[in-house]
């Protein structure tokens, strides 16, 4: 029961990582609260866990000033923020079109800063902690990503930044960099590439994509929930500005000596 007593905010908390990690935190005792723009897969999460839905925009500023004032009505405080909202940013930069990057930036981006904003004067309040999902792609560059990948990597330092500003005041703040996660999201891009392979199933583009990880198999959302679960608990009380990759060992892979694998 690590989080009995504990508040969590989790953006983006109806579906794939936020919903597990609500999952998680609400099966050890925490108070949830699930923050998002469509009501109905909050609404589902919410019902199965016992949790509280707040449905609005984590990167409107006067949104999330007033559902933070709603939390501490309802529960007396903030003690972990997991900034888990985000969103797809794809397509090369030479057609990309100013409002494909202003959308990842948004999705991306200004949800866990605005979030993480207007959270601090709680979380510094009851000396908590922020855990902001970012991606391996923001440690490597996919192709073709250009938004998504600048988000990521600016999702890390913004997370970097947080740690070093507000560590002095008790507050931790850290960073999960998963790799590829069976979730709705992904299932629409292993759809991409089960058309262009003419494979017969999502499962195939899965193991396509992760033949060269060492684990040789994509993360479930529970995997990821473990590691910003660890991150959001007293168990971490002394890691602050930490990136903690769940790829199962891909970040590992000397990508120049792929070839000899096959020798």
């Amino acid at each position: 029961m690590r989080f009995s007593k504990k508040t969590a905010l989790i953006t983006g908390g109806g579906t794939g990582i936020g919903a597990a990690v609500a999952r998680r935190i609400r099966r050890e005792g925490g108070n949830v609260v699930l923050v998002g723009r469509r009501p109905e897969p909050l609404r589902a999460v919410a019902d199965e866990i016992g949790a509280t839905v707040i449905t609005t925009d984590a990167a409107d500023g006067i949104a999330m000033r007033k559902a933070l004032e709603t939390v501490v009505e309802t529960f007396g405080g903030l003690d972990i923020l997991i900034a888990n909202a985000g969103g797809h940013g794809v397509g090369p930069t030479i057609s990309m079109s100013d409002e494909t990057w202003d959308l990842a930036v948004r999705l991306n981006l200004n949800t866990a800063f605005v979030s993480a904003r207007e959270s601090l004067p709680y979380l510094i309040k009851n000396k908590g902690n922020i855990v902001v999902l970012a991606s391996i792609a923001g440690l490597f560059a996919g192709p073709d990503a250009a938004g998504y990948v600048t988000m990521k990597h600016a999702c890390i330092g913004l997370a970097k930044s947080l740690a070093r500003d507000y560590g002095r005041k008790g507050v931790r703040t850290n960073t999960v960099c998963p790799g590829w996660v069976t979730t709705d999201m992904a299932d629409e891009q292993m759809q991409m590439i089960v058309e262009k392979f003419r494979l017969k199933s999502i499962e195939e583009a899965y193991a396509l994509v992760t033949k060269d990880v060492p684990l040789g198999r994509p993360a479930s959302t529970e995997d990821v929930a473990n590691a910003v679960c660890f991150l959001a608990s007293s168990d971490a009380s002394m890691i602050n500005g930490a990136i903690l990759t769940v790829d199962g060992g891909a970040g590992t892979v000397d990508l120049p000596t792929l070839a000899f694998a096959e020798c």
